[in-house]
């Protein structure tokens, strides 16, 4: 297998009819990808929100049924001349681990389950502890730190103001969740501790949607506190009306949503899930036991018993987020491309060279 000249065709693979921390992140790495040169395709379901969100330069390739999802990849990934096929989450890698001819790559935006993964050329891990945990003999990977996708452009022009629209005086705390309704991202634990312990007149926002929306309504149960605000495109806005963001997930391998606060310069306060315990160690945020809503309803009192003396500017937080550069990131995605590459490629001249060995007799 020769190495490609530059620019590389690469193809990704996502099949979420919705967006969350996956999408976006796939989203974002095409777009990046595309700007600087390459031809980009995205494979995905059809009437999925993720071809809208894509960049002019990025193309979108839906596929109507389920059926054969992977053979129908292999051959549009043939058709295409991919030189890397790159799958994020479960069912998008398993269906890339049936393409020939092209680098095999899956991102673990949850964590490695072998049969996803263990077919694939190259793994990138978004923490250490899912490198340092992987089979022996698994396929080539690296450590390449998710980032913040780029912000809303068309969602930041309409300037929104949460605040406003919660009705909330000048002298109320908001605190705030983003993410899937789902239940590994706990926010029933967060709705159960914020019931039992946040003062009278904190109020809770959550933005997002999923499955289990109609349990987490009833668990609200007419508590005006808690508004759940469902999908809303102006995620970078609300984070900024946030006096405390909360992560209350019962796993994260790398919550995107948690940069995200970051970058806003919010206060943090998080389950200690795998990707928290990395990404905020060392950092100004606060981490509580998974699974606990007690524990995390007690801290989030304490916390905004910490916040409401004072003033806005003193609720910002700096955070170092060197690490999580997306120009970097994107560099050295590509440059793990070009090692399976080549990695391919050395093994394809071995494999050559023994087989002339044995003809020469």
């Amino acid at each position: 297998m020769p190495l490609p000249f530059e620019p590389l065709t690469l193809v990704h693979v996502v099949f979420s009819s919705r967006i969350a921390g996956g999408e976006r992140h796939c989203i974002d790495l095409a777009n990046a990808q595309a700007a600087l040169g390459h031809r980009v395709h995205v494979i995905g379901s059809a009437n999925s929100a993720v071809a809208a969100a894509l960049a002019p330069g990025v193309r979108f390739h839906g596929l109507s049924l389920p059926l054969l999802r992977g053979w129908r990849v292999a051959a549009l990934a043939r058709r295409l001349g991919a030189d890397v096929c790159h799958g994020h989450l479960g069912p998008a890698c398993k269906a890339v681990a049936h393409v020939r001819r092209s680098a095999r790559i899956g991102t673990l935006h949850v964590g490695y389950k072998a049969h996803h993964h263990a077919r694939l050329d190259g793994l990138v891990c978004v923490n250490r502890a899912q490198r340092d945990s992987l089979p022996g003999g698994a396929a080539l990977a690296s450590v390449i730190y998710n980032w913040a996708p780029e912000r809303d452009a068309a969602a930041a022009a309409r300037h929104t103001d949460l605040r406003a629209e919660l009705g909330l005086t000048p002298e109320q705390l908001l605190v705030g969740s983003v993410g899937r309704l789902h239940s590994s991202k706990g926010m029933d634990l967060l709705i159960a501790g914020f019931k039992t312990h946040a003062p009278a007149d904190a109020v809770l926002a959550i933005l997002g949607e999923g499955p289990d929306e109609a349990m987490l309504k009833g668990m609200v149960a007419g508590d005006p506190r808690i508004r759940l605000l469902g999908f809303r495109s102006d995620v970078d806005q609300s984070l900024n009306a946030f006096d405390l963001f909360v992560s209350p997930s019962r796993e994260e391998a790398f919550p995107l949503a948690i940069l995200e606060a970051m970058r806003a310069g919010r206060p943090v306060l998080s389950t200690a899930t795998q990707g928290p315990l990395e990404m905020l160690a060392g950092q100004p945020a606060r981490l509580v036991p998974v699974g606990n809503a007690d524990a995390l309803g007690r801290a989030i009192a304490e916390e905004i018993d910490r916040l409401r003396p004072l003033c806005a500017r003193q609720r910002v937080v700096t955070y170092a987020t060197a690490a999580y550069d997306r120009a970097n990131a994107v560099a050295r995605t590509l440059g793990f491309y070009r090692d399976v590459l080549l990695r391919q490629a050395t093994r394809a001249k071995t494999f050559e060279d023994e087989d002339e060995a044995i003809i020469a007799g």
